[in-house]
Order: C-alpha cells, then sequence, then structure tokens
C-alpha cells in the first residue's frame, strides 16, 4: 500500500539511500552517510519539510522542501528544492502523489506557494504543467557562486 509520510529526523536512515541516489543522478558522488547526516540535521534543525512515499514499507521517492519569505507579498513559501522517485518505481503516479502532498502543505500552513527550477531537458516539466504548476517568464534566475565555499 502507497502512503505518503512527513519524515522526522529518525527517517533519515529511511530516506538516505533514496537521497544519495539522487545526489548521484545530479553528478555527486555517493556518500550515503553524509547523505544520512545532512537529511537529520535539516530534519532535527527544522530547517526543512521532507515528505516521501512508502510502498509497503520500502521509502520509494521523496520531496523536499526549504521554507523562505517573500519581502514584496510579507508572506512565506517553499523552495521545492528536490523531487525523486527510484527508477524503478516511476510510471506509478509517486512523483505526483508527493507533488499533490507538498501543495496540500503548503495550503495547510497558509504558505503563498511552491517555487521549483529544473533543467531545460527535464521530461518531469509535463508533470508539473499539468498539475498547474506555471512557467514564470517575467524573470531571470541568477547565481552568484562562492569561489572560497566551492573549493
Amino acid at each position: 500500500m502507497l502512503s505518503f509520510v512527513k519524515a522526522g529526523a529518525s527517517d533519515s536512515q529511511l530516506i538516505a539511500p533514496l537521497f544519495d541516489a539522487y545526489r548521484v543522478f545530479y553528478g555527486q558522488a555517493s556518500d550515503p552517510d553524509a547523505a544520512a547526516t545532512f537529511i537529520e540535521g535539516r530534519l532535527k534543525k527544522g530547517q526543512s519539510v521532507l515528505f516521501y512515499a512508502s510502498l509497503n514499507g520500502q521509502a520509494v521517492g521523496f520531496v523536499h522542501l526549504y521554507p523562505t519569505f517573500s519581502s514584496v507579498s510579507m508572506q512565506h513559501f517553499y523552495i521545492l528544492n528536490d523531487l525523486f522517485v527510484a527508477p524503478e518505481f516511476r510510471g506509478q503516479k509517486i512523483g505526483e502523489g508527493l507533488l499533490n502532498k507538498a501543495k496540500a502543505f503548503c495550503e495547510t500552513d497558509g504558505g503563498k506557494g511552491l517555487a521549483l527550477e529544473t533543467a531545460v531537458n527535464n521530461p518531469a516539466q509535463k508533470l508539473y504543467e499539468r498539475l498547474d504548476w506555471k512557467k514564470d517568464t517575467e524573470f531571470f534566475h541568477y547565481f552568484w557562486s562562492n569561489s572560497e565555499a566551492n573549493s
């Protein structure tokens, strides 16, 4: 049976293999221990909200949200930073369920909305648009990279 669970810090070991696979997908070296430590730290400190999909007790996907604020609207919202479903479980609407869980959480929490960025060639764009996410055509995205932190 498929269920969507709000993770606590004690779930970090359960989620770590998925988080590690997600990072490997994006070209990072595998480090399951660091993945577990990172997830546990974010959740213990209340720095993020993570939901995972559980299928018969096995974690098969997750969505990871980071809270932030809009000074202009004076409201909080969430950055949907990570969405991942294990390859062998794709095509079963698990990603859709995770996105809907994130939307429901944001609504319940009174958030302004959810923001995400994705690669221009990511096929998940079709899913986002089908679930009423709007592509931003008004603003450019910029990023300054701290060379001291990246060495």
